[in-house]
């Protein structure tokens, strides 16, 4: 009796419990890359539009910071004493920073593109620059610059941008207004894959909820087991995307900075300037995320639900039960 008491107790092992929902199931697996695929390319969209519209506020930031005067040669023009006189004379109006007299040197690099290498300023009859920096806060008054540069210097004429300007920003503004509807196209295609897919995903998986109900589960518990289920793969697939995207933009970027001073990345830089988002570009990747998320989440909540009253509907006419079969 004491020997059968002092017998170790055997420890009974439990099995880890399995989880409702298949975790591999090919459904799961298709809805994964869908989510991936469509979350890449609308957070990759969403970066493009940031880039461009910040590449268009720098263009024009950068030409309504700085006015122009050109002066025409003439046989009777000292250029050099023209060109001090109208530097001095821009600066001494109110609003204006600093002038930079464009040298032979300079004006010739800026013709080497189409001129080629090489030019002799003094044998073509090529205008002359001065380069006024002004405060884009309080500029000078244009007019009275003009009309004083044109009273003491006739071949004078002052350039103040603006034309380029209006251009530019007309340019900026319809750019973001074609990304941002290219974004809404995305995003609604994105929507509608999101959605049909999880109801296919969940298609599949009509067996378990029926089973669930039958069993007496309550569809509370059945919809949110689904739902923990579609939101875990919502997160795993948007972010993934949003790291490709932002990947993309990271080697893109790589590439411009190790390929400075090339044709491609000079021409590369000139049109859409650097391959960098900021914070607001983050912002958006973060929110197409938890869009994702969200629709997966309460589409998989509605279907269930749906699915649901569908076997109930069925349970208490019979008589459909054979027109749901075939």
């Amino acid at each position: 009796m004491n020997d059968a008491a002092q017998k170790p107790r055997r420890e009974i092992a439990l099995r880890p419990t399995a989880a409702i929902v298949p975790q591999r199931s090919v459904q799961s697996k298709a809805l994964l890359a869908v989510i991936v695929i469509m979350s890449f390319l609308a957070c990759l969209t969403i970066g493009a539009v940031g880039m461009i519209r910040a590449t268009a506020d720098s263009w024009a930031s950068q030409i309504s910071r700085e006015i122009t005067i050109q002066i025409k040669p003439d046989d009777s023009l000292d250029m050099e004493k023209a060109l001090e006189e109208a530097r001095d004379l821009a600066l001494s109006f109110i609003g204006t920073k600093t002038g930079t007299v464009l040298d032979k040197a300079a004006t010739s690099r800026l013709l080497e593109p189409w001129l080629g290498a090489g030019l002799d300023i003094d044998e073509l009859p090529v205008p002359r620059l001065v380069v006024i920096t002004i405060d884009e806060r309080n500029p000078p008054d244009f007019a009275a610059m003009r009309e004083a540069l044109q009273k003491k210097i006739p071949q004078a004429y002052l350039d103040d941008h603006r034309t380029w300007v209006d251009r530019l920003v007309s340019m900026a503004r319809t750019t973001v207004v074609i990304g941002s509807a290219v974004l809404g196209l995305v995003f609604f295609a994105m929507v509608l894959t999101v959605i049909f897919a999880t109801r296919g995903a969940l298609a599949g998986n009509r067996h378990i909820v029926e089973v669930l109900h039958f069993v007496g589960a309550e569809s509370s518990f059945v919809a949110q087991e689904f739902q923990k289920h579609f939101l875990l793969i919502s997160l795993k697939g948007s972010l993934a995307g949003a790291f490709l995207a932002a990947g993309s933009f990271a080697a893109a970027g790589w590439w411009q900075s190790s390929s400075i001073a090339t044709p491609e990345s000079d021409q590369a830089t000139a049109l859409f300037g650097a391959f960098t988002i900021d914070w607001t570009g983050y912002v958006g990747i973060f929110l197409t995320m938890l869009v994702i998320a969200a629709l997966t989440t309460l589409t998989a909540r509605f279907t269930v639900m749906r699915t649901i009253d569908e076997i109930d509907h069925i349970r208490s006419d019979p008589g459909r039960l054979d027109i749901h079969q075939e």
